[in-house]
């Protein structure tokens, strides 16, 4: 069996979680292949009484799923003690975390770069990009500039001591002298992440070589992105991005697994589009519209609990997504949210100084001053959450989705029609 890649088509909080768990049951691996716990999955599991609501940070989506691997990918950024907060809060209610696996070569945060981190939003002032101060983009600048400590490091105390003295002799430097902090001391940080050995340890492994021998074995393995397109650091609104790559291309880097072994791309797009933190977003609401969107698709950040900037489905960002991705099937997410409006608009388009734009426009200037040329739908007002096929749908609901495919670039494979984990139309099969 190939691998699959499920990405996120806009500025993430699209819903991967709960696509990955629907397919979870169906696959034997799971990966996180980049980010850290700087985003967040919120999986909902039954109905009622029995309803159970996760939100998980660093551990891949699969951690729920009975029988099914979840595995911590090289490409990952990893804050141990996040890491065993998240396991212990898991095994509390009953989830065996047994079967999780950490890539020997995924990087650890370290308390130097969350300080980094925070201290340097404060000094951009009101040219911050809005970063979630967890110590990731420190981190992954630590290991392109190769200064950085992996999970395997922490096995050898000699090694170990070695790359923070090393590290520490440059970022000691920058806290005391650019941010007037005090710096951390070699054995406060090797006493620090030393600690977390012991029960790190039967977690690691070589995740490339188990996964593509799980492929070699005709096992599933789905490759799950955290953050979204437009928040790669290559192809996102940068520089108002994460500092990794969540695209199809990263999930090769992230988890080990050669491109030829790609065999499906899921592109993940809400019904709409949300953002968290600074950046450009052409469909942005700043009214009513926007906060009603808000409050019934609760849009609050499953990591940060921040707001979440509300706006109209953006078709010019889902072709550029399918485009850059290469993406074979979309799933639509959280369609209920739109129901009870008389119009639903969908962004077609870009006007930029006069010119109309049908793709994204090649420079930043241009994207900051794009206005959304709208096409308006008609609404419906039928609770759709029960439905479990296109034509259960509402007729103004199905002819919503069938022209958002024809502008996306890719067909709609599956619709959300609400939080819980059934509440999914499945059109077209994902595996």
């Amino acid at each position: 069996m190939p691998a699959i890649a499920i990405i996120g088509a806009q500025w993430g909080d699209e819903g991967k979680g709960k696509a990955t768990d629907v397919l979870g049951s169906r696959v034997d691996y799971v990966v996180k292949f980049n980010g850290g716990n700087n985003a967040g999955h919120t999986v909902v599991i039954g109905q009622g009484e029995t309803q159970q609501k996760y939100a998980l940070h660093l551990l891949p989506s699969g951690i729920l799923t009975p029988g099914c691997t979840p595995v911590i990918g090289n490409g990952v950024v990893v804050d141990l003690g996040v890491l065993f907060e998240e396991i212990d809060g898991l095994e509390k209610r009953g989830v065996d975390t047994s079967l999780l696996k950490v890539s020997a070569s995924a990087h650890v945060i370290a308390s130097y770069n969350r300080t980094l981190d925070k201290v340097t939003e404060r000094f951009l002032g009101s040219r911050r990009l809005g970063t979630t101060g967890r110590g990731i983009g420190p981190t992954y600048a630590d290991k392109m500039n190769r200064i950085g400590i992996r999970t395997q490091d922490l096995f050898d105390d000699k090694i170990l001591r070695a790359k923070v003295e090393g590290v520490l002799e440059l970022k000691g430097q920058i806290l005391t002298k650019v941010y007037n902090r005090k710096a951390p001391g070699v054995d406060e940080i090797v006493e620090e992440l030393a600690s977390y050995a012991d029960r790190l340890a039967p977690y690691v492994c070589d995740s490339g070589l188990l996964l593509n021998q799980a492929l070699d074995r005709g096992e599933t393995v789905l490759l799950e992105a955290g953050q979204a397109t437009l928040l790669d650091v290559d192809h996102g609104t940068y520089p108002f991005v994460t500092s990794s790559s969540a695209t199809a291309g990263g999930a090769c880097t992230g988890s080990g697994i050669p491109p030829t072994r790609l065999d499906r791309v899921i592109g993940i797009v809400k019904a709409y589009t949300t953002r968290v933190g600074e950046g450009p977003f052409p469909t942005e609401l700043n009214d009513d519209a926007g906060e009603h969107l808000r409050k019934i698709g609760a849009e609050y950040g499953t990591t940060t609990g921040r707001p979440r900037r509300c706006g109209w489905y953006d078709t010019v960002i889902a072709r550029y997504a399918a485009r850059v991705n290469g993406v074979t099937d979309f799933v639509l997410t959280k369609l209920d949210v739109l129901t009870g409006l008389d119009k639903v608009p969908v962004c077609v388009a870009y006007d930029v100084d006069g010119t109309r734009h049908d793709e994204m426009p090649v420079n930043q200037s241009d994207f900051h001053h794009a206005v959304p040329i709208y096409e308006y739908l008609d609404g419906w007002w039928e609770d759709i959450s029960h439905a479990r096929t296109v034509e259960e749908l509402p007729a103004n609901a199905r002819a919503y989705v069938q022209r958002v495919e024809e502008l996306s670039g890719a067909r709609i494979s599956a619709i959300g029609v609400g939080p819980a984990r059934d509440e999914t139309i499945v059109v077209h099969d994902l595996v």
